[in-house]
């Protein structure tokens, strides 16, 4: 069994970032800038907006945090993001994720120019991933899961893969990405009947439903690879949707949690921003 280690490869993803950044900002004059547009005071999203500012910073990116109150107007915000999209030192725009119910999370997305949604979340990158067109960014977990794949050399032609989940940020795009590499993919969630049996002819499980421990080792075959992308708090302790401590014994890879799939997709979204800097530069 082999452990997929999300740390140090971000680590890795991270320090060519650092080197390129480096020798492009010599040439252009100015940093790579992230903006960060955070409503409310939701703990969680602290930690997350923490992260990536943390990470902007190791790898010296221009980063800022724009934080606002749960009461500001839909209106407002989307002003703010008109402010950024002008703003020619701001390469990336990512505004955390959920929002207050009062405003439109799909407004919200589509007013940031696509070439600055540095998240993947924009129909006109969301289309550009369903047709390969390299140009767009793609979501950030699901594209640092398939940079683990092919990291660990983890070949996914005719591959049967089952993943649990089918939200807009994980489920779906995952989906596509893992077609794109000639995968034969199957998409459930919590409620899908006769779950166990599916997942026991899994070759690959991606588990990214949102409930501990959903997937237990009676679930899972012999040699199987299994990405966890669920993070959940249970008595104060961080888990993922998978029962790491039995499924590992029949796994032949699987990520942890903490430690696999988040500072991937941290990593991703410094990728794009960087992405997104290299192709303004360019022009």
């Amino acid at each position: 069994m082999t452990i997929i280690d999300g740390k140090a490869l971000s680590e890795k993803i991270l320090r060519e970032i650092e080197q390129e950044h480096s020798e492009l900002e010599k040439k252009v004059g100015r940093k790579a800038g992230l903006a960060v547009i955070i409503v409310g005071d939701n703990p969680a999203s602290q930690i997350y907006v923490r992260n990536k500012i943390k990470a902007c910073e190791r790898v010296g990116f221009h980063s800022e945090t724009i934080r606002l109150d749960e009461n500001i107007t839909e209106e407002n915000l989307l002003s703010e993001i008109k402010k950024l999209n002008n703003n020619n030192n701001v390469d990336g725009i990512l505004v955390q994720l959920p929002l207050p119910e009062h405003i439109d999370e799909l407004n919200i997305i589509n007013a940031i120019s696509a070439e600055k949604d540095v998240d993947g979340f924009h129909t006109t990158n969301i289309g550009k991933m369903m047709i390969g067109d390299k140009s767009g960014f793609l979501p950030c977990t699901p594209a640092g899961v398939i940079q683990m794949f092919e990291e660990y050399n983890i070949d996914l032609k005719g591959k049967d893969v089952l993943v649990i989940g089918q939200s807009n940020i994980v489920g779906k795009p995952m989906t596509l990405l893992l077609m794109r590499k000639h995968a034969t993919v199957q998409t459930c969630n919590s409620k899908t009947k006769n779950l166990s049996e599916k997942l026991q002819r899994a070759d690959v499980v991606i588990a990214a439903a949102g409930y501990p421990k959903l997937v237990k080792t009676t679930d899972v075959k012999e040699g199987v690879v299994v990405i966890d992308v669920g993070i959940n708090r249970v008595d104060g302790k961080l888990c993922g949707d998978v029962d790491f401590e039995e499924v590992s014994k029949k796994a032949s890879f699987i990520t942890p949690v903490p430690g696999g799939v988040g500072p991937m997709t941290i990593a991703m979204l410094i990728k794009n921003t960087f992405k997104s800097y290299n192709q303004k530069m360019n022009k």
